[in-house]
């Protein structure tokens, strides 16, 4: 679960890259692919809601106390707002926690992917509130995605009928399209603080309500038992996965193009799904692997898109 390209544009272009950057931005890849397994099996045993709440909260406690300890923690501004409930309230708490209500009911490996379409979305919802006609690659893009995800949410590919399939698919779906929207959001956004900044009061906002809603829909968390596996669990998924996995990117991601960056973080859904099988037993289907060549395509030419547009 990344941020993405939620970042505002960088000048990385044409700059040469350092190879601890790669390394690092390689960490961080790898780290978020793991962290779709590692949320499986905290489902097992933590709610949902619950689980989301915790991540937020744990991830922005560290990284209140990491801007704390490099100067830079003040009150945002209120330009930069908009912004900060933008992404706390879509990503974080909408994406987050309707992803792992979804993945009660969904393979990891088809949760990790559908999550990732993200992008193709981003043409649509580019289109329709920034009047930003799409070219004839981002169509073709868009065309090719969508085909894929047929593929990957097709009764030949999923049982349909298992109790929650079709929902979890749908709310994933809901879920990268509401992140989507955050994404054309930042892109606009006139910053007054940088993201690293923002990023503690963005998990605070997404925290408080999923905490909210899951004392009324999950009931009391006192039925969750900590035991040492699961506290390693959380512990990777909210302070490693979620708050690292952040300073990683705000620090390294703005040191190459964001081309290069929408490149690199197609590498989570691949990770993610190798993880899945290795970790979970999960079996990847000869259809799975193709509606993913599909969405992968797809989503490498819209980058390809945006890098034609700088």
């Amino acid at each position: 679960m990344s941020t993405l390209n939620n970042e505002p544009v960088n000048n990385a272009v044409g700059h040469p890259t350092r190879p601890a950057t790669l390394v690092w931005l390689l960490v961080m890849v790898v780290l978020w692919g793991l962290s779709w397994p590692a949320t499986k099996l905290a489902l097992n045993v933590v709610p949902p809601l619950w689980l989301a709440a915790i991540r937020f909260g744990s991830a922005g406690l560290c990284l209140f106390l990491f801007v704390a300890a490099r100067g830079k923690l003040r009150f945002p501004s209120r330009a930069d707002w908009p912004v900060v409930a933008s992404v706390g309230v879509l990503q974080m708490m909408v994406f987050t926690g309707l992803g792992m209500i979804a993945m009660q009911h969904t393979d990891t490996s088809h949760a990790v992917l559908l999550a990732y379409t993200t992008p193709l979305w981003g043409i649509l919802t580019s289109w329709l509130l920034m009047r930003n006609a799409p070219s004839k690659l981002q169509i073709i893009a868009l065309i090719t995605g969508l085909i894929g995800i047929a593929m990957i949410c097709s009764p030949a590919e999923m049982d349909w009928s298992k109790p929650g399939v079709m929902i979890g698919c749908s709310l994933l779906i809901i879920g990268a399209i509401s992140w989507s929207l955050v994404i054309v959001h930042v892109r606009h956004h006139q910053w007054t603080d940088t993201p690293l900044s923002l990023a503690p009061w963005q998990m605070l906002i997404a925290t408080v309500p999923l905490t909210l809603f899951a004392a009324v829909i999950d009931g009391s968390p006192s039925a969750i038992v900590l035991t040492p596996h699961l506290l390693w669990l959380l512990f990777f998924i909210g302070p490693v996965a979620t708050s690292v996995c952040f300073v990683i990117s705000t620090e390294h991601g703005r040191r190459i193009s964001v081309f290069a960056m929408s490149n690199f973080t197609l590498g989570v859904p691949l990770i993610g799904a190798a993880a899945s099988v290795a970790i979970l037993g999960s079996h990847l289907s000869s259809l799975f692997i193709g509606g993913l060549v599909l969405v992968f395509l797809g989503v490498s030419m819209t980058a390809l898109s945006g890098k034609k547009k700088t």
